[in-house]
């Protein structure tokens, strides 16, 4: 007998890296082994030096195809066996260990978008439905597009035991977002990955398209983004070291801004709750700021904050390895770890 074993990596496509997938058959008990891929097609080498390789680093059951058959997330190698140079987790699983005694956990927040025949699902041909508002967490098909897609996914995901806490209709007409959450900085990450991945393989089956662009429709409609959730022990048990993160984090705007997805400045204008993408702000119940401190944070005085600047095409490795390497020194540095 024998199981697929979907290997799953991400490339080096810019400026936003894509998700790529191939499987193989291997015999019942096998152990993952190392495996190559053509990295002159995925724009991680070039022709005459092509060879990559995946190192398995998270596996979960595929539930798509069923029985003992798995899913394996891949961290990309170059032949000496050294990460390659698009391979973001091996710079942030250091940085987790080095704060690991700060216990930091992670809520992201995933926005999405479906299309169907180059539009927006819901938009009308040639068109636009009505305005935003009635959307958002709605019921009822004239304002409700792809939730059999959405349904299907949570149950895939849940189904392969990612950390996945709840799903809701966004601002716009196909627009959804999914959460994954609270766990620690490289579980939220490659769990976000493989739901991901599972988000575009289910809509394959509808024959529908998910996109994660920042601003999927110009003009008056909101943006996409993966607002991201953080707290440490210190910050779960008292308010003067949210205060101390959110003072950080003001102290470097403009490296987080420019690695929290491509395509930022287009949507955080200040508009469509937003923050313009360089000034910072953070404030209590407040959708318009950089970083919201929710409103029962405040009145409990401990909890977490919202980072509500990462775009949905965002790569979490990235943005939690900022956010722990800004907020856990600061804490440290305060004496509030």
């Amino acid at each position: 007998m024998s199981f697929k074993a979907e290997y799953i990596w991400i490339d080096g496509t810019a400026p936003t890296a894509k998700l790529r997938s191939k499987t193989r058959v291997l015999a019942d008990g096998a152990e993952l082994p190392l495996w190559g891929f053509d990295g002159s097609s995925t724009n991680q080498a070039l022709g005459n030096a092509s060879d990559c390789v995946l190192k398995p680093v998270f596996t979960c059951q595929d539930p798509i195809r069923g029985g003992d058959n798995v899913l394996v997330l891949c961290e990309v190698l170059d032949t000496a066996m050294a990460p390659h140079p698009t391979n973001t987790r091996a710079l942030l699983t250091p940085v987790a260990d080095q704060f690991a005694d700060q216990e930091p956990i992670f809520g992201i927040e995933q926005e999405y978008t479906f299309f169907a025949d180059n539009r927006p699902l819901g938009f009308p041909v040639g068109g636009f439905p009505a305005p935003q508002g009635g959307y958002y967490c709605g019921v009822g098909s004239d304002e409700i597009f792809g939730r059999a897609i959405v349904e299907k996914h949570l149950d895939h995901c849940l189904a392969a035991g990612l950390a996945i806490c709840g799903i809701n209709a966004e601002v716009m007409p196909g627009q959804w977002e999914f959460q994954i959450g609270p766990v620690d900085a490289v579980t939220a990450s490659d769990h976000l990955w493989i739901a991901r991945w599972l988000l575009y393989r289910t809509a394959e089956d509808f024959g529908v398209a998910a996109t994660l662009d920042p601003k999927p429709v110009r003009g008056d409609w909101n943006g996409a983004g993966a607002h991201t959730n953080f707290s440490t022990r210190a910050m779960r048990e008292g308010y003067e070291p949210i205060i101390t993160a959110c003072e950080a984090l003001g102290e470097n705007v403009l490296e987080h801004v420019h690695n929290y997805g491509a395509g930022i400045e287009g949507r955080l204008t200040g508009q469509h709750e937003t923050a313009p993408w360089n000034v910072f702000s953070y404030g209590a119940s407040d959708r318009g700021a950089s970083v919201r401190i929710p409103w029962q944070v405040e009145v409990e005085q401990k909890g977490y904050i919202e980072d509500r600047r990462p775009n949905a095409n965002c790569d979490p490795y990235v943005v939690t390895r900022l956010v722990v390497n800004t907020c856990c020194s600061a804490l440290e540095k305060a004496g509030q770890a």
